[in-house]
């Protein structure tokens, strides 16, 4: 799929087993470590994950996200978008689903990691509440660097 083959709008749902090979291809071309097919089928079956896709509409796969939870806490362990649909608020829908589907749980706090270089994907923290409280030297492999490590918590009623 190219940009150009990009057709009507973009819809989310849950992951699914046909899925797994099309998210890992996306895996691959957005990190440089990237995780194996089995460990998104791995995480389907799992309880404490929530995998969600990023389709047009011919259900043509363009981005997922990967939150896991614990109690009260969540990660964004995973989000990525095939890289010739950047850009078009794919990674913004996919977040806002995660933190949605988060506050459903009854998650209070949502963590994540993100390269220092990544100011695109920085920046769409931020914007969504998303705040540095640590750092992890040496985190990311190939090329080596640090990542920041950012914290989200769900708005309380006034």
């Amino acid at each position: 799929m190219k940009a150009a083959e990009l057709v009507g709008p973009i819809t989310l749902r849950p992951a699914d087993a046909s899925d797994v090979v099309t998210m890992a291809a996306i895996e691959r071309d957005a990190f440089s470590d990237p995780w194996p097919v089995s460990a998104f089928t791995e995480l389907l079956s799992q309880p404490y994950a929530r995998l969600t896709v990023a389709v047009d509409a011919r259900n043509a796969l363009c981005g997922y996200c990967v939150l896991l939870h614990v109690l009260d806490e969540g990660e964004i362990a995973n989000i990525a978008v095939a890289p010739w649909l950047r850009r078009r608020g794919i990674a913004a829908q996919l977040l806002d689903a995660a933190l949605a589907s988060g506050a459903a749980l009854g998650l209070a706090t949502v963590f994540l990691e993100v390269r220092l270089s990544n100011d695109a994907a920085r920046g769409l923290y931020a914007s969504r509440g998303f705040e540095p409280v640590g750092r992890r030297r040496a985190y990311y492999r190939d090329p080596l660097e640090d990542a920041l490590v950012l914290r989200w918590e769900r708005p309380t009623s006034a």
